[in-house]
C-alpha cells in the first residue's frame, strides 16, 4: 500500500497559527503555510502519519484538501457563478481524498471515537452556513449567525463496510452514504451567500456520487471554503473540534483546550517549573498543562467554589479516563479554593503565570475588573520569581488591562501580545515578564499605598454624602 500524499488543512485559534505551524513542524515533520484566511494552517500530510495528525493538540478541526485555487475567477453574475460551482463538482480528484476518509474512519473506530460534537467552526464577520442539495426545500436552513463558534450536531454514524461503495454500481445491500455540504465564505466581493453555495455545489455532489444529503445523520462532510477569491474545496476529518477533548464539566466561559495550548506554548514552561492559574474557572488550562507540558507543577485555583468543583471534576474525569485504558493516570496538578487578591503563596516562588482574566462579558463586570486587574496583578507580580518569572494573560477588557499593566510599570514588562478570537469577542493574550524589581519596593508601591488611603478617604466623603 503506497502511502498517499496530499494536501491537509486544520483551522486553529486565530493568532495561534505560527504556534500551530511549529506543532506540525516538530511532530510531524512537515512545514505548514499559514493560510491568508486567519485561523488556518495547510501542510502536506501522508496516510502514514493520519494518526500523529489527530493528536495534535493546536488544531481545532482537520479536513483534507480535494482541490484549491488561490485566484478563482468568479463570474459578474449569480447564476453563472453557481452553474460553474456546480460544473466544479464531477471535476475535481476526489479519489485519494476519499480513500483518506474511509482509511481516517477505522482509525476512529479503533480509537472508539465519541460519536457528535460540533462540526466546523466558522470565523466572525464570515457568513457561514449549512446547506443541502436538491432537497434543501424540505429542510429548514439554519441561521446564518456571526459568532465565532457556530455549533452543528453531527449523529449516527454507519460502519466502515457498509460504506464502501462501488461508484460505478452500488451494490444492492450497501448503505447509501450520507453527506452533508459546510460553507465558509468571507469577502464582500462575492454575488452569492453561502447558502446559495452550499445549496448548488451540494447538489451537484448528490449527483456526481449518487449520495444522500443529510444535516445531520451525514457520514462525509464536504467543506468549501471561500476567502476573497481563494477557494478550497476539503473533507472533514474530525466530526467533534479536537478542543473538547479534555473537559467534561464544562463552565460558563470554559476555553478551547486548543488555545489552551497556544498559551502554554507561548510561556514555555520548563522542567519543574511551578506554573499557577490563579482563576482556573473548569481548570481547562492547567490540565492541558499537565497533560501536555507534564514536567511542570501546576496549582489550579478560583474563589469560587463551583470553580474549583468543575476543575476537579475535570480532573478526576481524565485521570479515569486514563486508568481505564491502563495508562498512568496521575498529573502534576492540585486544586485550592482561593482570595485571588491573596494568594496563599509564599513570595516570589512561582515561575509561570497563566489565566483567563474576566472578560466582563460573560463573567464579572467591567466595572469590577478596574479594581481587580490592578489588585490582582499585584498579587500575580509578589508570588512570581522577580527577573526570570513570566505571564501569560488572556483578556477581553483591552483598556482597563492597559491601564492596570502601564500603573505596574516597575514590576511586569509586556513583551509580546496575540490578538485572539474567543467566541466571537476580540481578546489579547499578552505575555508579560517580571522585572528584577524586588516587590513592595518600587515607586509604584508607595504611590500605590498612598492612593489607597486616599481612596478610602473618599469613599468615606461619597457615604456621607450619600
Amino acid at each position: 500500500h503506497q502511502d498517499t500524499l496530499l494536501c491537509g488543512s486544520a483551522t486553529v485559534p486565530t493568532g495561534f497559527e505560527h504556534t500551530a505551524a511549529e506543532e506540525v513542524k516538530e511532530k510531524i515533520g512537515v512545514d505548514a503555510r499559514i493560510s491568508k484566511d486567519r485561523g488556518r494552517i495547510y501542510f502536506p500530510i501522508t496516510t502514514d502519519k493520519l494518526y500523529q495528525v489527530h493528536l495534535l493538540r493546536s488544531v481545532d478541526n482537520l479536513f483534507v484538501v480535494v482541490e484549491e485555487y488561490d485566484h478563482y475567477q468568479f463570474k459578474e453574475s449569480k447564476e453563472e457563478t453557481l452553474t460553474e460551482l456546480q460544473q466544479l463538482a464531477s471535476k475535481l480528484p476526489w479519489t485519494d481524498t476519499l480513500e483518506v476518509w474511509k482509511l481516517n474512519r477505522t482509525l476512529k473506530k479503533k480509537k472508539g471515537h465519541r460519536k457528535g460534537g460540533n462540526a466546523a467552526k466558522v470565523k466572525p464577520n464570515s457568513d457561514a452556513s449549512d446547506a443541502v442539495a436538491a432537497d434543501a426545500e424540505q429542510h429548514e436552513l439554519p441561521q446564518v449567525s456571526s459568532t465565532a463558534e457556530d455549533q452543528t450536531t453531527v449523529e449516527s454514524v454507519p460502519d466502515l463496510e457498509t460504506c464502501e461503495q462501488d461508484s460505478q454500481e452500488a451494490a444492492p445491500e450497501a448503505k447509501v452514504i450520507k453527506f452533508r455540504v459546510t460553507c465558509n465564505r468571507a469577502g464582500d466581493k462575492h454575488s452569492f451567500s453561502s447558502n446559495e453555495a452550499a445549496r448548488d455545489f451540494g447538489g451537484a455532489v448528490q449527483e456526481f456520487f449518487q449520495w444522500k444529503a443529510d444535516m445531520t445523520k451525514f457520514d462525509i462532510e464536504v467543506l468549501l471554503n471561500i476567502h476573497n477569491e481563494e477557494v478550497v474545496i476539503g473533507i472533514a476529518l474530525t466530526e467533534e473540534s479536537l478542543h473538547r477533548r479534555n473537559i467534561s464539566h464544562f463552565g460558563p466561559t470554559t476555553l478551547r483546550s486548543t488555545l489552551c495550548y497556544g498559551m502554554l506554548r507561548l510561556c514555555k514552561p520548563q522542567e519543574s517549573d511551578i506554573i499557577l492559574d490563579p482563576m482556573c474557572g473548569t481548570g481547562a488550562i492547567p490540565l492541558e498543562g499537565a497533560i501536555e507540558f507534564n514536567s511542570s507543577f501546576y496549582i489550579a485555583g478560583d474563589n469560587n467554589d463551583m470553580a474549583v468543583n468543575r476543575t476537579v471534576n475535570n480532573i478526576c474525569h481524565f485521570q479515569k479516563r486514563r486508568a481505564d485504558k491502563g495508562s498512568p493516570s496521575g498529573l502534576p496538578i492540585d486544586t485550592v479554593r482561593w482570595d485571588l487578591c491573596s494568594l496563599p503563596i509564599r513570595t516570589s516562588s512561582v515561575d509561570i503565570i497563566i489565566t483567563d482574566m474576566p472578560f466582563g462579558k460573560r463573567m464579572g463586570s467591567k466595572k469590577k475588573n478596574w479594581d481587580l486587574y490592578p489588585s490582582c496583578l499585584r498579587e500575580m507580580a509578589r508570588v512570581c520569581r522577580p527577573s526570570s518569572g513570566k505571564a501569560v494573560l488572556l483578556t477581553q477588557d483591552k483598556k482597563c488591562f492597559s491601564k492596570a499593566i502601564s500603573r505596574m510599570g516597575g514590576l511586569w514588562r509586556k513583551l509580546h501580545t496575540v490578538w485572539v478570537n474567543v467566541g466571537g469577542l476580540h481578546a489579547g493574550v499578552y505575555l508579560l515578564k517580571r522585572t528584577a524589581a524586588v516587590f513592595g519596593q518600587t515607586p509604584e508601591d508607595v504611590h500605590e499605598s498612598r492612593g489607597m488611603v486616599e481612596m478610602q478617604g473618599d469613599k468615606k466623603d461619597d457615604q456621607e454624602v450619600s
